[in-house]
């Protein structure tokens, strides 16, 4: 099984952004924990990072016949981007969206998520376990 993790502005300034918020593990504490992972469950994880909405929409749209499931954490772009939305639609692969923090207990504007409302699952408030919980997820229901 192939899974595809993308994680969207500022995830790569884990540890130094908001550690109140998001905690102190860093990204490189997020790319350990997916390459055990993917050890433990036998599955492949390819991890893909940007700032830029249009290249999380290219590499969405790349994904399709490659990739078996999305995990996504689409960060600011959670509350903004119908783009990302109209992606995860366009190539059907089952995704599970991920959140490091608890977004329902945050600010109001934190409440829409337009990648949730295709997700057939969202992890909040997990913190990097969250990512852990998405794979097992994927690889429990759609594993071959």
């Amino acid at each position: 099984m192939k899974i595809l993790v993308i994680n969207g502005p500022n995830i790569n300034m884990l540890g130094i952004r908001e550690p109140g918020i998001y905690g102190k593990q860093t990204f490189a504490d997020l790319l350990a924990l997916l390459e055990e992972t993917a050890q433990e469950e036998a599955v492949t994880v390819e991890q893909f990072q940007s700032n830029h909405e249009g290249a999380i929409v290219d590499k969405i749209q790349a994904a399709y016949g490659c990739f078996d499931g999305i995990v996504i954490n689409p960060a600011a772009y959670t509350h903004t981007s119908v783009a990302i939305l109209d992606a995860l639609k366009s190539v059907s692969i089952p995704a599970v969206e991920v959140h490091i923090s608890n977004v329902d207990a945050r600010e109001a504007f934190r409440q829409i998520s337009y990648a949730g409302m295709y997700c057939e699952k969202t992890i909040k408030g997990q913190g990097l376990e969250g990512y852990r919980q998405a794979i097992r997820y994927l690889k429990e229901k759609y594993g071959k």
